[in-house]
């Protein structure tokens, strides 16, 4: 069931989809992958950060604090003992515990900054146990973190200042980065597993589709072998047993009017022998036409049906297919122009059939006009060929018609031309076979426009 969206909503929509969603399966999938993968990646460090981080380095905090203000007291009450609270500190608390009397004979404090994520909860602590009292916080850099890398500041009562010196484990869990460092490696781990194995599945896919569109274009491509997933896999072979029972179909209807042509060739030479031997008169004039005409009718309709059965594939340079087209019609009395943008003219394909194609278009300008301008463009995405001609061209409600087999506008123009009805379905059929396709337009000389497409 699909949720209907408002329509200026749906065009949002559309418009994000189109503009930043990506365009290919990999990226897509990859997309799907991704996307939760980062979600649950933050969602877990912020629980993580939230609870347990958050927790550990507070009752840490807390304990380091209870430990100094215990050290203050110990001092305040028993300044005389300083040497046996010193080493209480240092032998049970992990504490380098000093009091100077004299705020003058600190030494200045070199390499040492301030980070709030390891001191945060710790002074936060130190405001909360002493609030009237002034604490200030250290952190040396070129320390390692377990030697006392870590320095307070406390004001004295007694006019002095406390300095305890300790290290960073004491308020700080490292425990947090490896937890970090788990999960984004884990995470680019899984990322990268699931590209790599998506990777050979699009491969497969994208490897039957050019494999059809070869197929399409009449290119046999014999080295594709079906891989990947069982559902990939079963699809390649549903392609290959397709593509041989059409191979099969083609090769026995072409078979088939082979013999029919011989069949039907047989017959019309007879009668054409027999006419020979008769007297010359009107009646034997029309007869010998009908069968000519049945002839072209009968090679018309085997070019049509078989197609390009046969012809291997090769590249074509279009632009000398074009102008060896056009030199035979050097001699008419059409004006003929051409003109091609040197860009790429070479494409794969059937050479044979496409030049049947071109000729049938061509011929047809040469038939009705009396300026025929044939252009060539091009670029790395596709051909296009224009015929243009100046003749009464067809009107715009049979120009699907046309492509029809044995269609024919006017039956008498037809018979003049020697046509049967099967020249642009030639065309369209060899130029669909390449991956292209023809259109009929209005021509900018006032007659019919022939445009042909053919991808590269």
């Amino acid at each position: 069931m699909r949720i209907k969206f408002p329509s200026k909503f749906e065009k949002l929509l559309r418009f994000i989809k189109y503009q930043f969603f990506p365009k290919t399966l990999f990226f897509r999938t990859m997309l799907l992958i991704f996307v939760p993968l980062i979600f649950v990646q933050v969602v877990s460090i912020y629980a993580f950060f939230d609870s347990s981080w958050s927790k550990i380095g507070k009752r840490m905090s807390d304990n380091l604090v209870g430990d100094m203000a215990m050290l203050i007291s110990l001092h305040e009450e028993f300044p005389q003992s300083i040497d046996k609270i010193q080493k209480l500190a240092e032998d049970d608390l992990d504490i380098h515990f000093a009091y100077i009397p004299d705020s003058k004979e600190i030494s200045v404090l070199e390499s040492y900054y301030n980070s709030k994520i390891v001191t945060g909860f710790l002074e936060n602590a130190l405001k909360k146990s002493f609030p009237s009292a002034t604490s200030n916080v250290y952190l040396n850099d070129k320390a390692s973190s377990g030697e006392s890398n870590l320095t307070v500041f406390i004001d004295s009562s007694l006019g002095g200042l406390y300095k305890f010196s300790t290290s960073s484990k004491n308020v700080f869990s490292t425990s947090t980065f490896g937890f970090m460092a788990w999960m984004i490696g884990s995470g680019l781990l899984l990322f990268v597993v699931a590209a790599l194995f998506l990777r050979v599945q699009v491969r497969s896919i994208a490897e039957l589709a050019q494999s059809a569109e070869d197929f399409g274009k009449g290119i046999d491509n014999k080295e594709f072998k079906p891989y990947g997933s069982l559902e990939v896999r079963r699809a390649g072979i549903a392609f290959i047993k397709m593509k041989e029972r059409i191979q099969r179909q083609i090769s026995e209807r072409t078979n088939m009017l082979a013999g029919v042509s011989h069949d039907l060739r047989t017959p019309l030479t007879r009668m054409k022998l027999q006419l020979a031997m008769t007297k010359e008169s009107t009646e034997r004039e029309e007869f010998l036409q009908d069968i000519s005409e049945m002839e072209k009718m009968l090679d018309g309709y085997l070019a049509f049906v078989s197609g390009e059965e046969g012809e291997s594939s090769s590249f074509i340079d279009v632009n000398e297919m074009i102008l060896s087209i056009i030199n035979k019609f050097r001699n008419t009395k059409a004006m003929i122009r051409y003109a091609t943008n040197d860009q790429v003219s070479a494409i794969q394909g059937r050479e044979q059939g496409l030049k049947r194609a071109l000729t049938n278009v061509i011929s047809n300008a040469f038939n009705y006009g009396q300026t025929v301008s044939v252009s060539l463009e091009s670029n790395n995405r596709k051909m296009e060929i224009k015929i243009d001609d100046d003749g009464p061209g067809i009107p715009e409600d049979k120009r699907e018609e046309v492509f029809k087999a044995f269609y024919r506008i006017d039956d008498s123009r037809n018979k003049e031309t020697g046509g049967v009805g099967l020249g642009l379905s030639i065309a369209k059929d060899v130029v669909t076979s390449h991956g292209g396709k023809i259109e009929l337009q209005d021509s900018p000389l006032g007659g019919l426009r022939v445009l042909i497409s053919i991808p590269l």
